[in-house]
């Protein structure tokens, strides 16, 4: 979660107003302009209005946020700009509204008019829940609930993927290769657009002049492309930049291509490369990459919560990652970035400090103010059983009186190892975790046994970060034990688009029956052995 204060255009606003802020992007030829999205469903534009993108019915700006109207209480979920500039929106149902610059007909509206004000994009797209939303400089694309991707705007370099060079006013079905496949998510770099099917093969299409589709020429590509460089490799996310194109592995690895000139492929050599080519520099496991088409820059996230950004970097050619003290890649893009304009909607951490909450956190395992100590393998943890109370419905029943545990200032815990039970104290205390995949599966353990919801996913997100072939079909097992479904579906999928590997590992043949038989049943059903 990114810091307000790394945004400029934010310095004006109350620390109440921040509190209320649920997402924002941030826009502009310097990062001037911002639309965002409130905690009881408004949304609000504020900065220059160029291009009335800021969706006011006008073409004036303000350094006060101003209310949209068209899309407050209409359950916006997030938001895409294109440099145009233009803005997309989507809501909770699957509609999307679109503002700006249109003189491509990058709105959707079957003409080129400029909107002022957000309308629903409906040609072609009516009877379809969108779910994700994306913006080249002049171009729109979405993707589906059935999996299929629609364009529509600039289509000079084919970026619309219709096998054709005709700007298109109205979204178009994209045919060709990902015909029948089913996408889960597209990306838009300046003028290309690249998608990547759920399972994990990536097609690109549109401006090709630095090599960014990733094909292994410089030819425009007027229809989808299959990326083969990797068609070995499952990938789980996707970015573009101004004109180079970033993919991460399911198992953590980043691949990078495209332009090279300001060092953001993350090599020593300055050359394009017209071919994905693995990071060889050691970066650690990779859980998120980050690029936006209107800059030159490249930020990636690992696993061990370090933030690395290269490229241009406020005007500095940086060729090899360097390591931040930022806490998320959104930091690198307000501080560093030309202009500084956010890769996706961002949320903010509240500024001012809370005085209770820091008295909670350095109260956790200080003897002098507790008034119940915790033994587990013979080494003991304070704490206090009101905030434990406060915290948990299972040390609410301890403490009732009701449990022969609840009577003393000493409880004796045995069903759980000292460090998963100490990270799950500390997490009442903190509501924050630090902890490895082994642990977290404890903790899961734990979670799934006191009834900890939250906890549990929490736990399921350190678990998902850190899934490999080795332990992949353990860590099935153990979702399936603890009945955290969406890790179960996670680990599911993994293991399917890894399915030789997986099955031929140690882990897979520790598998006890029950887990065995319900991995094959969910195979089945997935067609795995239709051959």
């Amino acid at each position: 979660m990114t810091d307000i204060r790394r945004w400029t255009l934010f310095a004006l606003l109350s620390p109440e107003f921040v509190d209320n802020i649920q997402c924002c992007v941030v826009f502009g030829n310097a990062g001037s302009e911002a639309v965002i999205l409130t905690k009881n469903d408004e949304v609000f534009g504020i900065g220059t209005n160029c291009c009335s993108c800021l969706g006011l019915g006008n073409g004036q700006g303000s350094l006060e946020p101003i209310k949209i109207e068209t899309l407050s209480g209409r359950e916006i979920v997030t938001f895409s700009f294109g440099s145009g500039p233009h803005v997309l929106a989507l809501t909770r149902s699957g509609q999307v509204f679109a503002w700006g610059h249109n003189g491509y007909g990058q709105l959707g509206m079957g003409n080129t008019n400029p909107g002022i004000a957000p309308i629903q994009v409906m040609h072609n797209l009516s009877g379809h829940r969108v779910i994700q939303i994306a913006c080249g400089s002049h171009h729109s694309a979405v993707v589906t609930d059935r999996g299929e991707v629609f364009a529509w705007g600039q289509n000079s370099n084919g970026q619309i993927g219709n096998n054709n060079n005709v700007n298109q006013h109205q979204p178009r079905r994209v045919g060709g290769l990902i015909h029948n496949r089913f996408i889960k998510a597209v990306a838009c770099g300046q003028n290309c657009t690249m998608a990547v099917t759920t399972s994990g093969e990536l097609y690109s299409w549109g401006n090709n002049g630095n090599g960014q589709l990733g094909v292994g020429n410089l030819a425009n590509q007027q229809t989808p492309c299959r990326v083969l460089e990797l068609q070995n490799v499952v990938l789980s996310q996707i970015a573009c930049g101004f004109a180079h194109s970033l993919a991460l592995s399911d198992e953590g690895e980043l691949f990078a291509w495209g332009s090279n000139s300001c060092g953001q492929l993350g090599v020593a050599s300055r050359s394009n490369q017209p071919i994905p080519m693995r990071t060889a520099i050691e970066l650690g496991r990779i859980v998120e990459i980050a690029a936006v088409h209107s800059c030159n820059i490249t930020a990636a996230l690992t696993q061990s919560e370090k933030v690395f950004m290269w490229g241009q970097v406020r005007g500095q050619s940086i060729g090899i990652p360097i390591e931040t003290r930022f806490a998320a890649t959104d930091d690198v893009f307000a501080c560093f970035a030309c202009p500084s304009v956010a890769w996706r909607p961002i949320t903010f951490a509240t500024v001012h400090r809370n005085a209770v909450q820091d008295a909670i956190r350095v109260a956790f395992d200080d003897p002098t103010t507790a008034d119940v100590r915790i033994s587990i393998e013979g080494r003991s943890i304070h704490a206090h059983k009101a905030i434990l109370k406060i915290r948990c419905q299972h040390f609410r029943s301890m403490f009732r009186d009701l449990w022969p545990e609840g009577n003393g200032a000493h409880v004796e815990i045995t069903q759980f190892p000292y460090s998963v039970y100490r990270s799950f104290l500390s997490w009442l205390y903190t509501d924050e975790l630090d902890i490895e995949t082994e642990d977290a599966l404890g903790l899961l353990d734990l979670a799934n046994c006191y009834c900890e919801s939250a906890l549990k996913e929490k736990c399921a997100q350190i678990i998902r970060k850190g899934i490999t072939v080795d332990n992949s079909a353990l860590l099935y097992a153990a979702a399936l034990r603890f009945e955290a479904k969406d890790l179960e579906e996670y680990c599911f999928q993994f293991c399917l688009n890894h399915m030789t590997a997986v099955t031929q590992s140690e882990s897979f043949g520790r598998l006890d029956e029950c887990s065995v038989k319900h991995f094959v049943a969910e195979a089945a059903k997935h067609g795995a052995f239709k051959h």
